[in-house]
């Protein structure tokens, strides 16, 4: 079976919807998949800290962005988007959506500060500021377009070109363009073939690929993998952002994000004994960039010898803290932390894939029909770190502006004819879940210990001959195995996590959140 869209969305966080948002307003008609059965179960919605709202051309918030970045990031993209989110924010989330952000007694919108803003900037809610964007940003399009279907449980497998998936040698010589891509229901297990006149990818990041990570376990690679198969470039894989402090609460493996909000509002980092620890390695303490307080962590665990370090906000008044940060507060008190009286124990993880689907300014990358936005998009604005609350800034403007770009070209566009692609063919062997299990955890233990927040020679030799393994083994079991969504995440996982390991052996210069020993 075929479905047939003007645009297929593979995504639905911010920058996913963004793009259905602006697509459906003028009429066309969308497609957006997810794997999860929930569509607002993205890394959208465990965004604490806020989104920045920058009225005019903010030259001061470019500076912040390179200065975050190490003098990396795409000054260009970082001009576009300083100069232009505003009037999306405004249009889209604000009068549209119609997010509730913080305001105060006189109706006017609250800012707040985070790590390496030089100003409060910030729109936020509480802390869960994702959340109430993801809400309403769903509210707005099924209340409002018919035009557009969701397909949730269904996870894509490959993107669509007719040079790998045409039925004629011929076929092989046209334009390598993306029309579409596989699709698996998970109910039904049926494999559709969904075409459309342009793809956009917003598949979120890779943290799921370590064994601690903030992250839903569905940012695991899919767009990168499936962008990389067909032709697209990958680049700066090896800038994976660690967030400093997440809550520790023994041995598990998604771990719960402390935002960077709490620092910005005063609160401080102890270690074990006690001591503030953070003017051992930077001037602006806790604010300083996350790699710089992710390893100072880290150093700390050494030199300490313990599992966590500490976040202490109880010097604020108990009330205050219960309506900053409420999401945090009863987390930690279900953990038996009440963190009005008591400090916080927080480790790093895995947060942010500064890298990833090379795209040009409005998201096009560079295969012709797929564009890549959010964190599955390479855009430039990180560079080889991510400033505080631009992560959802970037995707809700790359999420419009690639679509008013398809915008611009889809008049002269027809869809591909489905009978000129190849049906899926599935293979027969049963998947053993155990093995899978067994195959993600021997993964997730790679990237952490091998490729993490310190990598060196060493530890990246040791982490290719894993993958080597691992590499010969799930392919071969793959090319005749019956689909399952764990095993299309696991293939997918080996082949960016090796990307990762690539990039990271060739970078040899410790620069933003990449560091090498040697």
């Amino acid at each position: 079976m075929s479905f047939e869209f003007d645009v297929l969305i593979v995504g639905t966080g911010i920058a996913g919807l963004s793009s259905a948002a602006r697509l459906a307003e003028a009429g066309l008609s969308v497609g957006i998949v997810t794997r999860e059965k929930d569509p607002s179960l993205t890394n959208t919605s465990w965004a604490q800290g806020g989104i920045i709202y920058a009225k005019g051309t903010e030259q001061s918030l470019v500076d912040d962005i390179l200065k975050a970045s190490a003098d990396t990031s795409s000054v260009e993209v970082a001009q576009l988007v300083a100069t232009r989110s505003a009037e999306i924010l405004d249009d889209l989330l604000i009068t549209k959506a119609r997010t509730q952000f913080e305001r105060d007694e006189d109706n006017n919108l609250k800012f707040t500060k985070e790590a390496a803003h030089s100003k409060e900037r910030i729109l936020y809610k509480g802390d869960y500021t994702g959340k109430e964007i993801q809400i309403t940003l769903l509210n707005y399009l099924k209340t409002n377009f018919s035009n557009v279907t969701f397909f949730t449980k269904h996870t894509a497998i490959d993107l669509l070109t007719a040079l790998h998936h045409g039925l004629s040698i011929q076929q092989r010589y046209e334009e390598n363009k993306v029309l579409g891509a596989y699709v698996f229901n998970q109910e039904t297990k049926v494999v559709h073939k969904m075409l459309a006149k342009f793809t956009i990818l917003a598949t979120g990041g890779i943290s799921a690929l370590y064994l601690h990570h903030s992250n839903t376990e569905g940012a695991r690679g899919d767009g990168h993998a499936m962008a990389r198969r067909a032709g697209a470039v990958l680049t700066d894989m090896e800038f994976i952002q660690f967030h400093p402090t997440t809550f520790y609460a023994g041995a598990t493996q998604r771990r719960f994000l402390i935002s960077e909000a709490v620092r910005g509002e005063g609160g401080v980092l102890l270690n074990a004994s006690g001591e503030r620890f953070m003017k051992k390695y930077h001037a602006d303490l806790e604010l300083a960039p996350r790699d710089v307080v992710a390893r100072a962590i880290a150093e700390e665990l050494i030199e300490t010898k313990s599992d966590c370090v500490y976040l202490d906000i109880s010097h604020k008044e108990e009330g205050w803290i219960k309506n900053r940060f409420p999401t945090i507060y009863h987390h930690c008190l279900n953990h038996e932390v009440d963190i009005s009286t008591t400090a916080i124990p927080v480790v790093p993880a895995a947060h942010y894939t500064c890298g990833g689907v090379k795209t040009n300014l409005v998201g096009l990358t560079t295969l012709p029909g797929l564009y890549a936005v959010g964190e599955v998009a390479c855009t430039g604005l990180h560079g080889a770190n991510r400033l505080a609350s631009t992560s959802l800034l970037e995707g809700m403007s790359f999420g419009t502006f690639a679509a008013n770009h398809i915008l611009e070209k889809i008049s002269v566009e027809k869809n591909y004819r489905p009978e000129c692609i190849k049906d899926w063919v599935d293979g027969t062997e049963m998947v053993d879940t155990a093995l899978i299990h067994q195959d993600w955890q021997t993964l997730k233990q790679t990237m952490w210990n091998y490729v993490g927040l310190t990598r060196s020679h060493h530890r990246l030799a040791r982490a290719e001959a894993m993958f080597r393994e691992l590499t010969d083994e799930i392919n071969r079991f793959y090319k005749d195995a019956s689909l399952v969504d764990g095993l299309i995440g696991l293939r997918n996982a080996v082949e960016i996590g090796q990307q990762v390991l690539i990039a990271s052996r060739r970078n040899t210069q410790s620069i933003g959140c990449f560091y090498r020993k040697s």
